[in-house]
């Protein structure tokens, strides 16, 4: 094999650290994980980032034992790690948030009638296959929350089934979801629910979809152990976010975790060579959540957020980490007026789901100011409603 088509595990750093153009100068084949450009202007998802060159050296120096026999030590350590982050006694590395979700599920829950209650927009509801209904045999009960924001105490109450007569499915998991939709559960309605859970007879499981949870602490809203403590499933993403190029991660008690490996048999994700996964997990946590790159990425959203703002257009929810969400009839504006348009301005936007942008730590200065100026001509084109100033007042 031509030396030049690999990296040898023994190459220098150098190499490792050379641009696109000085690679192909050198005849050397383009390396992507040294460029982001690709993702630098996708503002469709924050799992559009591309890994990076520490994480693919770290797949090179990983141990490669067998992941499912419990015996690659990168893995033990990663899980063990993560678990220490949460203050829980023990982690599960899984392919992705939905299978760590679905294996969360699928070991809380036992035999049917049994339901989960989550806010209707909930990633488990919306956007995962209606995993829970085929492989729970689950009932999900979508709750809209009073308040138009997240859940509280009062709609968990109010809508949870704590009866079991042969007419009632009860509810044995609520799972709630932070960040959900950008938006931020406060700590204390997070724990006024896990209190009054766990006083339930039988005690309600309680599990997170913490896929964007890095979001919510580099916000500042909550430490990873104050979340650990009010959960018995938690998942997290390292995708999302954090740029990883696959896994996500379960944790809770030694107990849970146990019978979660069963879970994670029965649907394919048990992996041999696991510390391929592993391995760069570790270094997103640690070089870009540790690393305090979220932040910037939250500072992008809001000035983005606020400039559409002065413009005169409408938002649909508030900005509080790194998700704007727009209304673009609420702005004048239908879907032909803006998404073409963005192409014209080198920025992505649109699909899987529109109404939204996405702010992640490899999203440009560049094309922040691509977007604002993006924002300036769709909504200087827009037609207004006879009588109606650009700011929105008539």
């Amino acid at each position: 094999m031509d030396a030049k088509s690999t990296i040898s595990a023994n190459g220098s750093r150098d190499e490792f650290n050379l641009t696109s153009a000085q690679r192909e100068a050198q005849g050397l084949p383009v390396l992507e994980w040294s460029d982001s450009a690709e993702s630098s202007n996708d503002f469709r998802s924050d799992f559009f980032t591309r890994p990076t060159l520490p994480m693919l050296e770290a797949i090179i120096r990983t141990t490669l034992g067998d992941g499912e026999m419990e015996e690659d030590k990168t893995t033990t350590s990663f899980q063990e790690y993560v678990a220490d982050l949460l203050g829980v006694e023990a982690a599960l590395l899984v392919i992705s948030g939905t299978m760590g979700n679905q294996v969360s599920l699928r070991t809380a829950l036992r035999s049917p009638p049994h339901s989960i209650l989550a806010d209707y927009r909930g990633h488990v509801v919306t956007l995962e296959g209606g995993g829970s209904a085929s492989a729970c045999g689950a009932l999900i009960k979508m709750v809209v929350p009073a308040n138009g924001h997240h859940l509280t105490l009062e709609d968990v109450k109010k809508h949870s089934v704590l009866t079991e007569s042969m007419y009632d499915c009860p509810t044995r998991v609520i799972c709630l979801e932070n960040t959900l939709w950008g938006t931020i559960i406060p700590l204390a309605d997070i724990r006024a629910i896990s209190q009054w859970a766990r006083a339930q007879t039988p005690p309600i499981h309680m599990h997170l979809d913490g896929a964007r949870l890095w979001e919510a602490a580099a916000a500042g809203a909550c430490a990873f152990r104050e979340i650990g403590e009010c959960f018995d499933s938690i998942q997290l993403c390292f995708t999302k976010g954090l740029g990883a190029p696959i896994g996500s991660v379960i944790a809770g008690s030694a107990e849970f975790i146990k019978r979660a490996k069963w879970a994670r048999k029965l649907f394919g994700g048990s992996t041999r060579t696991s510390g391929v996964i592993a391995a760069p997990a570790r270094v997103a946590i640690d070089d870009v959540f540790l690393g305090g790159k979220l932040q910037a990425a939250h500072k992008k959203a809001r000035v983005a957020s606020s400039l559409w703002e002065e413009l005169g257009g409408k938002l649909s929810g508030p900005t509080e980490t790194n998700m704007m969400w727009f209304d673009l009839e609420g702005s004048g504006l239908t879907d032909d007026d803006f998404y073409p348009v963005a192409k014209e301005f080198n920025i992505k936007v649109g699909a899987p789901i529109f109404g939204r942008l996405v702010f992640h730590y490899q999203i440009t200065d560049a094309a922040l100011g691509r977007l604002c100026d993006f924002f300036r001509a769709v909504l200087g084109r827009r037609k207004l409603p006879k009588g109606a100033l650009a700011n929105g007042t008539a």
